[in-house]
């Protein structure tokens, strides 16, 4: 008998950090310092509070670099960090320094924005809260999936691939180890969130176990 799936959902938290950078010595210097949870906020933030909008706006690193400090050509470069790619924060922070660094290296000439205009880090706290949804078949896990939150959504998809370290979630983990559900696991391991709203990806997965299941 398989290991039941419980769904969570969780709330964030958002804390200034007390720092700020008005350049980008400064702004290198946090990233390396600061903890996982700032660069996750700062990269991740948008897809949790805009459920509805796709595609995502660049990291906040790239925004402010672009149009607020003024740097497009590294704005760009840093808005073309391709997050899904990264299984882990540390990967992640080391993909954004290693930019900077380069960029420095061609002898930019340094500057510092005026006051009130700094890059200010933040950080993400969530708390995991137990939503009471159980699913021990496919087709339990089909009727749950329907009518979760989308903050659910969001734990088990973008949540999973970071806390775990690997690729996919936890929910093509499960169909996996517990339901022998490899093919069905493969397919919504392959589906890139990054490009769809919540809803469209539930949407998506919903109907990928209405094919199996009508198989």
């Amino acid at each position: 008998m398989a290991n039941l799936f419980h769904f969570y959902t969780e709330m964030g938290l958002v804390e200034l950090l007390g720092r700020k950078a008005k350049n980008l010595t400064e702004l290198l210097e946090g990233i390396k310092t600061v903890p996982g949870s700032c660069i996750y906020h700062h990269t991740h933030k948008f897809l949790r509070q805009h459920n509805f909008l796709s595609p995502e706006p660049p990291n906040d690193f790239a925004y402010w670099t672009g149009s607020v400090f003024g740097d497009e050509l590294l704005g760009e470069e840093l808005a073309a960090v391709d997050i899904i790619q990264f299984n882990s924060i540390r990967e992640l922070r080391d993909k954004f320094i290693a930019t900077i660094e380069e960029h420095l290296l061609q002898g930019i000439e340094e500057h510092s924005v005026f006051s009130g205009y700094e890059f200010h880090f933040m950080k993400s706290r969530s708390f995991v809260i137990k939503t009471g949804h159980v699913a021990g078949s496919l087709q339990e896990f089909l009727e749950i999936i329907k009518k979760i939150d989308t903050q659910s959504l969001y734990f088990h998809i973008f949540e999973a691939r970071i806390r775990l370290e690997r690729p996919g979630n936890d929910f093509s983990y499960w169909f996996a180890s517990e339901l022998g559900e490899n093919e069905l696991a493969r397919r919504i391991a392959q589906i890139d969130p990054y490009t769809i709203t919540l809803e469209g990806l539930r949407k998506k997965i919903v109907n990928m176990i209405e094919e199996r299941l009508h198989a």
